[in-house]
């Protein structure tokens, strides 16, 4: 326990002379989310990078520091006044136990109500003590979206829970992967609804959202590109009419208001050339377009960054794992890094 840190809390104006305060909820329990945070919290780059809040239960952190053989010692400490109970000695796992495991009815890989409902209590508290100010971003751990539904929690995933309860009617999703950034026009949807939402009025109201998320992350700099739809971007009509009807006067009316656009860039290489430093983020027009370009770059690091919200958030973007939950061999490859980017983004970012 230190008293530079109960001074400088959740103070933003100071953030740039300490290490961020990041909150960590380990999400389902049943999941791997508890093992690779005590992993990832073990990690030396973790640990020079960020201080640390896991938010969870003492009796399933135990056991995970016991799956895992990582020396940790678990401090409970209050979530009314954490940082006048710190202790970011070596070795140590900060906690706000919020004891809602029943271990006698607890299993592994399985989905469980009690799970789900302890999970969205983790989430919460995260939230909340990110609001007051007294951490500085959230990394968060999977959750299991049938477990939520079997304690009946109103929302089916992390991004919903956050908007819900930060006001955010429409949170922005980023992710960044090895420095490369990519956007997303379109989500969950089929490849054929996903055509009816290429418009040009949907795009600039993308791209004005995303110049606004990266200003907030403290990235001024650079140029935006719009991937492009069609093989070859259309050739002029000959592959398809979007690039040529809504995508490039999207482009050439946002570069009229002075926004920092280029596009559209064929699908097959721009990827790559944001990656090499020509843009500073991209824009896929549809879920599956900036998938693939992230993860086969670097699967376990890309990360999810949620923005548009008053708090920052950054995810691991991989499931529970039910599988080999309780093994002690899940990988904490995606947790560090989304640890790290949190850390990264914090100083700069504007709620």
């Amino acid at each position: 326990m230190t008293g530079c840190y109960s001074c400088s809390f959740g103070r933003k104006e100071n953030l740039m002379n300490r290490k961020p305060i990041i909150a960590v909820p380990v999400g389902d329990p049943s999941g791997i989310g508890p093992e690779i945070t005590v992993k990832a919290l073990s990690s030396p780059e973790v640990r020079d990078t960020a201080d640390c809040i896991v938010i969870g239960d003492k009796k399933i952190l135990a056991q995970a520091i016991e799956i895992t053989g990582v020396p940790f010692r678990i401090h409970c400490i209050s979530e009314a006044d954490p940082a006048a109970e710190f202790d970011f000695s070596e070795n140590v796992l900060n906690l706000i136990d919020l004891n809602n495991i029943d271990m006698d009815s607890f299993r592994f890989g399985e989905v469980q109500a009690m799970c789900g409902a302890a999970a969205f209590s983790y989430i919460k508290t995260a939230i909340a003590i990110t609001m007051a100010g007294k951490a500085d971003a959230v990394a968060t751990t999977p959750i299991n979206k049938e477990a939520l539904h079997a304690a009946n929690v109103p929302y089916i995933g992390h991004t919903e829970i956050f908007g819900a309860l930060t006001g955010t009617p429409d949170p922005l999703t980023m992710f960044e992967t090895n420095g490369l950034r990519v956007f997303f026009l379109t989500r969950h949807l089929s490849l054929r609804d996903m055509l009816e939402e290429i418009t040009k009025e949907n795009i600039k109201k993308c791209v004005r959202e995303c110049t606004e998320a990266l200003r907030r992350l403290g990235v001024t700099d650079g140029t935006m590109a719009v991937a492009g739809l069609n093989p070859h971007c259309g050739e002029h009509g000959l592959f398809g009419w979007e690039e040529v009807n809504e995508i490039m006067p999207a482009v050439e009316e946002l570069r009229a208001e002075g926004y920092d656009v280029a596009g559209p860039v064929g699908a097959d290489s721009v990827f790559h050339q944001a990656k090499q430093g020509k843009y500073n983020s991209v824009l896929s027009l549809y879920h599956d377009q900036g998938h693939i370009a992230t993860k086969t770059l670097d699967f376990d690091r890309t990360i999810s960054v949620t923005n548009g919200m008053p708090i920052l958030r950054t995810s691991v973007d991989h499931g529970t794992a039910f599988d080999i939950a309780g093994k002690g061999i899940a990988g904490d490859v995606s947790m560090r890094e989304a640890i790290r980017l949190a850390a990264k983004y914090a100083p700069y970012f504007k709620g």
